[in-house]
């Protein structure tokens, strides 16, 4: 019989209406040249798909290793950051004991908890979307969670939190997680604390620079730490095509990787100009590859509107401190510039 706390569970969700341009998923955009796809379909035919991975993906570690500045004894990789995140929940701190995390954030903590039956303690961000680092200490002090979860930038806000009440809050004996699947477009990370401590550890991934598809995330830690979380880890997590894709690229192809990142940088600050010029239109700061924005109309109908257009975004307005408010990621220019043209036309049609 399912247990009553799965049956309550809200699956996570995301977008899925075809548009023309799909700007919801926090997705690179890339195209890759005749070159790379002719190398990947070199290597990918050349496999003995009739066998199982090599269960410990150790060519791949190496480059990522190398890619991080770490040793692969530092290392777990999980399918997608999704899994590393179960894991996590599953190993820190005991069943009954309460996930910190604050709201609105990445809906995966919440999810992973829930299905693990431990309780949850969201701490709503202030106004400006930081934390709240009164209440988040006044929770930590009452409910005394073992382990707590900050996306770093945070998913959907944008921002990075700051960083001395993320520490105040671990000084407090929480194990803390950072989740940093937006650090190649915020430059801004714990990894240092992660190298050193065995009660912080980072989490990255490939799914948002080019490599989604993959399903590839990685867990950064202390060699003790990250050996006891590797115990958890299913066999043959990584798939035989998502290695030697992902190490191609990270090896053979990293520059266009990088070439579209900066891409990304450059139009996530032309895209939130102009979009802040559209009268209405509010547009919050970013350090990730999406940002923030508000307008005076319900952000359903607005969402409605843009698919009309042929333009999908992500409605986030359900969540705490977001009323009104939708989530855009950043695409290529023209699909940028359709996307503004788009909000033009919406914004003029519900004035």
């Amino acid at each position: 019989m399912i247990h009553p706390r799965i049956r309550e569970l809200s699956a996570y969700k995301t977008e899925t209406t075809p548009c023309k341009v799909k700007l919801s998923s926090n997705e690179l955009p890339i195209k890759f040249p005749e070159e790379v796809k002719r190398k990947i379909g070199e290597v990918v035919s050349s496999l003995p798909l009739n066998r199982y991975p090599d269960p410990n993906a150790s060519e791949l570690k190496e480059v990522i290793a190398k890619r991080f500045g770490v040793s692969t004894d530092n290392l777990v990789l999980g399918n997608g950051s999704d899994e590393l995140i179960q894991y996590l929940t599953i190993a820190v701190g005991e069943l009954n004991s309460p996930v910190l995390y604050p709201v609105p954030t990445f809906p995966m903590y919440g999810i992973c908890a829930t299905a693990l039956g431990r309780k949850k303690v969201e701490v709503p961000l202030k106004e400006d979307l930081d934390l709240d680092l009164e209440t988040l200490l006044r929770a930590v002090e009452e409910k005394r969670p073992s382990l707590a979860f900050f996306s770093y930038p945070n998913n959907p806000t944008g921002n990075c939190f700051r960083e001395d009440a993320i520490k105040k809050v671990r000084q407090e004996g929480v194990f803390t997680v950072i989740d940093e699947a937006y650090y190649h477009f915020s430059g801004k990370t714990f990894l240092a604390d992660a190298l050193q401590r065995e009660d912080t550890v980072v989490l990255r991934t490939l799914s948002k620079i080019g490599l989604a598809g993959l399903r590839v995330g990685v867990l950064i830690a202390k060699e003790e730490t990250a050996r006891e979380i590797n115990k958890l880890r299913l066999p043959f997590n990584i798939t035989y095509p998502s290695q030697v894709i992902a190490k191609l690229m990270l090896e053979d192809f990293y520059h266009i990787i990088e070439e579209h990142v900066q891409m990304v940088l450059r139009e996530r600050e032309r895209l939130m100009r102009e979009l802040s010029n559209i009268e209405g239109v509010k547009v919050f700061p970013s350090d990730a590859n999406f940002f923030l924005f508000k307008t005076p109309y319900p952000a359903g109908l607005v969402h409605a509107e843009l698919i009309k257009e042929g333009v999908l975004v992500r409605d986030v307005s359900y969540l705490p401190n977001l009323e009104n408010c939708l989530r855009v990621s950043v695409g290529f220019p023209e699909e940028n510039d359709q996307f503004l043209q788009a909000m033009q036309r919406v914004m003029k049609k519900l004035c």
